[in-house]
């Protein structure tokens, strides 16, 4: 495999900053502000409902250079999140009863601490999702991880932009394809994706180009079809997520003279029934550096919580956090566009 090209950040380039990307997104003459959007729909300030899932972003080291990137990864990043700070989100999960631990980054198995922070929470009898590129799982320090999950029973969400080659590689670069399908098998072969197990594989996919997912449902089924036919390859669910103009995707949008375009659709498909199923209702995001942030979305843009809340999760206050407005901005039009789009796919 081949990485495609540097990351933002390497490259020195401006877009690397969140606050850069803020000034092009707010630049643009949109019809209407998302907020002035959600008043609309009658659900203004967004708040959490309940804070059920705590997704940890370990670091923005990857293994691949995707084109779509929001998070500007990349084997050329340095950020890590400290063994100080996983002891800070294992605090906050005692003080808690969130139920999930959703472990990103990068390729959050390059994290040094990655098997023993799977190993804590398990002890801690909380479930543990394992956002994963699947390439990282082919290379010699990590073809272990398969057994590891299953022993932990690891949940793998998994990155897969196609069941064709050609339009995962134009997006992920050359050979990731063929990898990728290689390690989809040795996940079927330790029980993932059986239906039966519990295993739970899910393949996540975006776009390939600068328009909105299709139907999950449907690309389920057809996926499910193709990738058994094609490779024998199973798994249990898709999720479908649309791109966000952030990082490297925006980058992408900008340089192809979509991004105006792209933000007119996200704003006139904006959804009121998909605000209900939102991420940031739901979920807390943690950065490398402790920082909290509504999404990872949020995140990668530098917005905070609000002013008020708990902003680091050394700090972490359940009862303040669930009652927090999530910060928004005209980003947040990409999960409200459409069918809706969270970590967890459509949201309607």
């Amino acid at each position: 495999m081949k990485a495609r090209l540097a990351t933002l950040s390497a490259r020195g380039e401006e877009l690397a900053t969140g606050d850069a990307q803020l000034r092009v997104l707010r630049a643009l003459p949109l019809p209407t502000e998302f907020d002035a959007a959600l008043a609309r729909a009658a659900s203004a300030p967004l708040r959490p409902t309940r804070i059920e899932v705590l997704q940890i972003n370990v670091g923005r080291v990857c293994n691949q250079t995707c084109r779509h990137c929001h998070v500007d990864a990349g084997p050329d990043r340095r950020e890590r999140m400290s063994r100080e700070t996983l002891d800070a989100c294992l605090r906050a999960l005692d003080a808690s009863d969130i139920l999930t631990v959703d472990v990103t980054g990068g390729a959050p198995e390059l994290h040094p601490d990655f098997r023993w922070l799977v190993r804590e929470v398990r002890a801690r009898g909380r479930h543990v999702i394992d956002r994963c590129n699947l390439t990282i799982l082919e290379t010699p320090s990590h073809r272990d991880l398969p057994e590891l999950f299953a022993e932990h029973r690891v949940e793998v969400v998994a990155s897969l932009p196609h069941f064709a080659a050609a339009s995962t590689d134009r997006q992920r670069g050359e050979g990731v394809f063929e990898a990728s399908i290689r390690v989809l098998r040795r996940l079927n072969e330790v029980g993932y994706g059986d239906g039966r197990s519990g295993l739970r594989l899910v393949l996540v996919t975006n776009p390939v180009g600068a328009f909105l997912p299709g139907n999950q449902a449907a690309l389920e089924r057809e996926w499910k079809r193709e990738l058994d036919r094609r490779h024998g390859v199973r798994f249990d669910a898709l999720f479908t997520i649309t791109d966000m103009p952030i990082g490297r995707y925006l980058e992408w949008l900008i340089g192809s003279g979509n991004l105006e375009a792209y933000m007119e659709r996200l704003v006139s498909a904006f959804n009121p029934a998909a605000v209900r199923g939102v991420m940031c209702r739901s979920t807390l995001s943690v950065a490398w550096d402790g920082t909290l942030h509504d999404c990872d979305f949020n995140q990668m843009r530098g917005l905070e919580v609000e002013p008020g809340a708990p902003r680091h999760i050394g700090d972490f206050d359940l009862v303040a956090l669930q009652r927090r407005a999530v910060v928004v901005d005209r980003h947040c039009f990409g999960c409200t566009a459409g069918n809706g789009s969270s970590c967890g796919g459509a949201t309607t």
